[in-house]
């Protein structure tokens, strides 16, 4: 299982990085991960230790923010291959456009510029299906054909997502030359929490299995567990036709908010008390949405219908994404087994 080759993981602190870590570790990798503060180490090695890893003699930190050029040319040095998850989520500090797209797109551009400098061999850029799905309306599945077009519908992040992984492809083609590229779009990540530093996806579980979500928003939309997120990055970072490629994580069909609620409300018992088993009509969410955050949030997809295919990544890569609905029970009861509900 031991290997020689390094493979630096950016932003490492994060849901998908640590399972991204996780995966390359119990493959024999030794890793580096970037963190924007070295404070921040023991936590991700906490979590690491909850997804199974007993041995973290392979795994290093270093320092380095996507506002930053300065630390990438040490974060890179001695790494055959870059695993590029760092970016603004939704729920960061981030509210304007600019807090989104600047910091995705720039630190794309240092990671990206630095990697090819220390000879790196492949990156393995985390984008999104933010980037391919949305400003369109399709009746078929979203293939990684699609792009996002950009127009007054797309929320920062979307945009950001969008804006940061063509700035990616257009260095490849342009001064990347000898370095390849692979990128995994995922849709709604689910699966096992560590911590409390989770994919936004998971808040929706969260808040069903509290009760603050009283009744579901219409949204239908793609979901994928965690841990195949980072066996696709793997796969997609060692695999020679992976290259130039971008593909779509996502695992069988689209599911509603509903359908989330109803798969919770069927398998868990009394722990389901609280989840939802209704639909709220889209003009009273838009109403309540006047004086709640949280609804604000959720206005601009009202009605919308996400269906992604990700036949690509199963027939060029032999990936076996699990259901949804193991996703979706693995991250409830995760929650629950760290108390994470409330």
């Amino acid at each position: 299982m031991e290997t020689k080759e390094t493979v630096l993981v950016t932003g490492g602190s994060g849901f998908i990085a640590s399972y991204c870590i996780i995966a390359l570790l119990n493959k024999g990798y030794k890793v580096k991960a970037t963190l924007r503060s070295l404070k921040k180490a023991e936590s991700v090695k906490q979590m690491l230790k909850e997804g199974g890893i007993r041995s973290l003699d392979g795994l290093s930190f270093v320092e380095a923010d996507l506002q930053n050029e300065a630390g990438w040319p040490k974060a890179v040095d001695g790494c055959q291959y870059v695993i590029h998850v760092a970016s603004p989520t939704p729920y960061t500090a981030a509210r304007t456009e600019d807090d989104f797209v600047i910091p995705a797109k720039n630190g794309v551009l240092f990671v990206l510029r630095a990697a090819k400098n220390a000879g790196v061999k492949r990156v393995v850029l985390t984008s999104a299906f933010g980037a391919v799905g949305f400003g369109t309306v399709k009746t078929t599945l979203y293939t990684e054909e699609d792009w996002t077009v950009i127009n007054d519908t797309v929320a920062p992040y979307q945009r950001s997502k969008t804006i940061s992984e063509k700035a990616a492809w257009d260095f490849i083609a342009n001064e990347g030359k000898g370095m390849e590229l692979a990128v995994v779009n995922p849709t709604g990540v689910l699966g096992p929490v560590l911590s409390e530093d989770f994919s936004h996806s998971i808040q929706n579980i969260k808040q069903m299995l509290n009760g603050s979500m009283k009744a579901c928003p219409k949204i239908i939309s793609g979901y994928v567990d965690v841990r195949d997120v980072a066996d696709l990055h793997v796969k997609a970072m060692t695999m020679p036709q992976a290259n130039g490629q971008r593909f779509i994580a996502v695992a069988g069909e689209g599911l509603s908010l509903l359908d989330i609620a109803n798969v919770l409300g069927e398998n868990l018992g009394e722990k389901a008390i609280n989840v939802p088993t209704r639909e709220l009509p889209n003009w009273l969410i838009k109403l309540l949405a006047i004086f709640n955050p949280k609804l604000k949030a959720a206005a601009p997809y009202l009605g919308m219908v996400k269906r992604a295919s990700s036949e690509k990544a199963i027939n060029m890569l032999g990936w076996k994404p699990r259901s949804a609905q193991e996703a979706i029970l693995a991250t409830a009861n995760s929650l629950i087994k760290l108390d994470l509900v409330n």
